[in-house]
C-alpha cells in the first residue's frame, strides 16, 4: 500500500494566487485535481484546517480521503503518517513546514512544488 498525505494549506498556500480570498474555494481546486491526477499511490489523503474545510467534506472520494484537523493541520498530519506506516507501504508527506517534516520520519517528504508538478 501507497499512502500520500498532502498538508493542505502547504500546498495551496505555495502559489500566490488569492488562496487567502477564499480558503474553501482553493481546497476544492486541490481536491479536483487530486481526483483526477495520474499518481502511482493507492490512497491520497488531503488533510485541511480551518475555514479551508468547508470546501471539501470530511470522508472518502475515489482514491482521495479528505481529513479535517480537528485543531492545527500539523497533528492531523502527523496522526495520518503515524497511522500509514504502522499499515506498512511507502508513505509520502508533501509539506514546506520544516518541523512536521522531521516529525514524520521515516515517511518521505516531499515539497509542495513536487505535488504541482504532478497534477
Amino acid at each position: 500500500m501507497s499512502t500520500l498525505i498532502v498538508d493542505g494549506a502547504n500546498v495551496v498556500g505555495s502559489v500566490p494566487d488569492g488562496w487567502w480570498k477564499d480558503r474553501a474555494g482553493a481546497a476544492r481546486r486541490l481536491h479536483e485535481r487530486l481526483l483526477v491526477a495520474d499518481t502511482s499511490y493507492d490512497e491520497i489523503v488531503l488533510v485541511l484546517e480551518g475555514g479551508a474545510k468547508a470546501g471539501v467534506k470530511a470522508g472518502r472520494d475515489a482514491h482521495v480521503r479528505t481529513v479535517h484537523a480537528p485543531r492545527d493541520g500539523d497533528s492531523a498530519i502527523r496522526e495520518q503518517a503515524r497511522q500509514a506506516l504502522a499499515v506498512g507501504g511507502r508513505v509520502v508527506v508533501v509539506t514546506a513546514d520544516r518541523m512536521l517534516a522531521a516529525n514524520v520520519s521515516p515517511a518521505q517528504v516531499l515539497s509542495p512544488s513536487w505535488l504541482l508538478d504532478q497534477l
